[in-house]
C-alpha cells in the first residue's frame, strides 16, 4: 500500500513535489484542508516558497518578502495536527524554516550566497553528521541552493545535521517526532538519486517513531 503525503496548495504549483513523492512509490495528495489530513493521510510534505512572517518568531520584518499570511497559518497548523498524531512531517526549503519556527525557533532574514542564480540553483559543499536521514555527505558532498533565509537560533527538539561551509544549516531532525526537514531542494536534483533516497527513507517512517 502506497504511503498518501499531504501537500497543503495546489497540484499544478507542486508538480515537482508530486513527481519527487511518486519517484520512491508514494502518493502525493494536494489540498487546502487543514482539519482532517492528518486523520486521512500518512505524512505531511512541506514545500518550498516564499518568507514566513517575522512576528511568528518575534521579529520586525527586515528583508522577508513573498509573505503568505493564510498558508503560514495552515501550515503551522497541519504540522501541529500531524506531530500531535506523531505522524511523519518533511520540510524542503522553506518546509523546514516552517518547521523551525514551529518548534520555537527564529531565523535569519537574509543570508547572502545562497540565493539561485540567473541559470539555475547555486551548488555548494556540506559537511552531515549521522542521523536518521539519508543525506550527501563526505567529500565532495554538494547540495543545490535557492533560498535567502535560514534557521538561526533552532526550536526545542531540533538538532541539525548538515551545514553549508558558512555553518547555515541544510538539514535538520527532532530529537524524538519522525520531524526531517533539509534547507535544499532534493525534489529538482540534477541527479535524482539523493532525492529518491531522502524520500524513500522518509516514506518507511512509522507513525509514532
Amino acid at each position: 500500500m502506497l504511503r498518501t503525503v499531504y501537500i497543503y496548495g495546489a497540484e499544478e504549483r507542486f508538480a515537482n513535489y508530486r513527481r519527487w513523492v511518486e519517484s520512491a512509490g508514494g502518493r502525493a495528495v494536494f489540498g487546502t484542508a487543514v482539519r482532517g489530513p492528518a486523520e486521512a493521510w500518512d505524512a505531511l510534505l512541506l514545500p518550498g516558497g516564499g518568507d514566513l512572517e517575522p512576528w511568528r518568531y518575534g521579529q520586525e520584518n527586515t528583508a522577508s518578502r513573498g509573505l503568505d499570511p493564510e498558508r503560514d497559518q495552515a501550515e503551522l497548523l497541519l504540522l501541529q495536527a500531524f506531530t500531535d498524531a506523531v505522524k511523519p512531517a518533511l520540510g524542503v526549503c522553506r518546509g523546514l524554516q516552517v518547521v523551525n519556527v514551529f518548534f520555537g525557533g527564529t531565523l535569519a532574514q537574509d543570508v547572502p550566497g545562497h540565493s539561485a542564480l540567473e541559470d539555475g540553483d547555486r551548488l555548494h559543499g556540506v559537511r552531515t553528521a549521522p542521523s536518521p536521514l539519508p543525506l550527501p555527505r563526505g567529500a565532495g558532498a554538494l547540495v543545490n541552493s535557492a533560498h535567502h533565509q535560514a534557521a538561526d537560533r533552532l526550536g526545542g527538539g531540533l538538532r541539525a545535521v548538515q551545514w553549508a561551509e558558512d555553518g547555515v544549516v541544510e538539514a535538520l531532525c527532532h530529537r524524538r517526532l519522525p520531524v526531517w526537514a533539509v534547507q535544499w531542494h532534493p525534489e529538482r536534483l540534477e541527479d535524482p538519486l539523493p532525492g529518491r533516497r531522502l524520500m524513500g527513507a522518509f516514506l518507511e517512517l512509522e507513525a509514532g517513531t
